[in-house]
Parts: structure tokens; sequence; C-alpha cells
């Protein structure tokens, strides 16, 4: 398991969706969680930084655990999902203040993720309205972005949510090229996704 995180905390700190101590990725074992530890460097995971808690009871450890750890906590209960990465993509987070979803413009990114919803929070960073909030939308959508925040991404493995947090990233990055191009979109297969 250390092995799966480090190589995606390195690998999301290296290809820039966190920055040096940003972030946090947990997986899901039954009724427990392993979840990064507060202030933990991704891009240099030791087993120390692995916090093992309840899914639904505290223990001992949650004082070291992320200060998402509720929110990663209610994901669990409210989907299917056995991992999550939370990034902090530089693009995304940049587009989120100015959209409600991100309608991707390339042929791949509609492919993989059709549409990002965005998510207006009073309190953006480990509060109970994205405990509430969160959940509902990580069912029908991979990936949720959080205005000025950051990204949630739910996979089977911690690889599968990475896939989708490098993606959206991605697919921010084309459209901030495409609008400072300043010409206008010829293909217009995207439009589809927003009734989707």
């Amino acid at each position: 398991m250390l092995k799966d995180f480090q190589t995606f905390g390195r690998d999301l700190f290296l290809a820039g969706l966190n920055s040096s101590h940003s972030g946090n990725l947990s997986v899901r074992c039954g009724d427990r969680i392993v979840i990064t530890r507060r202030g933990a460097m991704l891009g240099h995971l030791e087993e120390r930084d692995l916090i093992e808690t309840g899914l639904d009871k505290n223990d001992s450890n949650i004082i070291l655990a992320s200060t998402e750890i509720r929110v990663h906590r209610a994901i669990y209960k409210g989907t299917a999902a056995l991992a999550v990465v939370h990034a902090h993509p530089v693009h995304a987070i940049a587009l989120s203040l100015l959209e409600d979803e991100i309608i991707p413009l390339d042929s791949e990114g509609a492919y993989l993720l059709h549409k990002i919803p965005v998510l207006s929070a009073e309190h953006t960073i480990g509060s109970q309205e994205l405990e509430e909030k969160l959940p509902s939308l990580l069912k029908e959508y991979k990936i949720v972005m959080v205005r000025g925040h950051g990204s949630f991404a739910t996979g089977q493995l911690l690889e599968e949510a990475y896939q989708w947090t490098s993606s959206l990233e991605n697919i921010c990055r084309i459209i901030h090229i495409t609008r400072a191009l300043k010409g206008e979109v010829k293909d217009k297969r995207s439009s589809k996704y927003k009734e989707w």
C-alpha cells in the first residue's frame, strides 16, 4: 500500500497537481481508512505519513490525519469509492473561479469525463458543507471541483482517481490555451455534454 501512495503522491507533485505540502490521498479497507498525514509532502511520502483510522470512529491517530478526513469519510459512506485523491490543480482551480461546470473541448477529455461540476461552498476546506454536498455529486461524476480550492476524485484504486485528476487538469489547460488563442472553436461536440 505504501508503494501506491508514494507513486501517485509523487506523480501528483511532479505533474504540478499539488504544491509541496498540499493535497491528500486515502483508501478504504473495510471499516478502516488509510489517509495521508496532515501537511504531508505527497512527493516524498514515508510510512509515518500514512494514518490509519476508523471509517466511523476516531482513534488516537485522528489528530495526525489530513484536515480533509471528514470529507473523505463522507465520500466513502456515500459512494462505492475505495480510493480518493484530493488535489490542487492550478488551471482547474482558476477555471472553477469563472465557471459553474467544466465542459471539455478536447476529444479525450470529453470521452473520459464528459463534464465536471464546480461546487460552491462558503467553507471550502474540510467543512460540514463539503461532507454534505460532495458524496451525491461523486455518485454521478468521477471528479468534482470545489470552487477556488481543488478537486476530489474517486476510484476503486488510487491510480483511477489519479487518472481523473490528471485528465481534469489537461482539460483545463486546453481550455485556457484555446481561450488565449481567441479564435472561434470549430468543434461543437462538447456542447452536447451540457445536457449530460
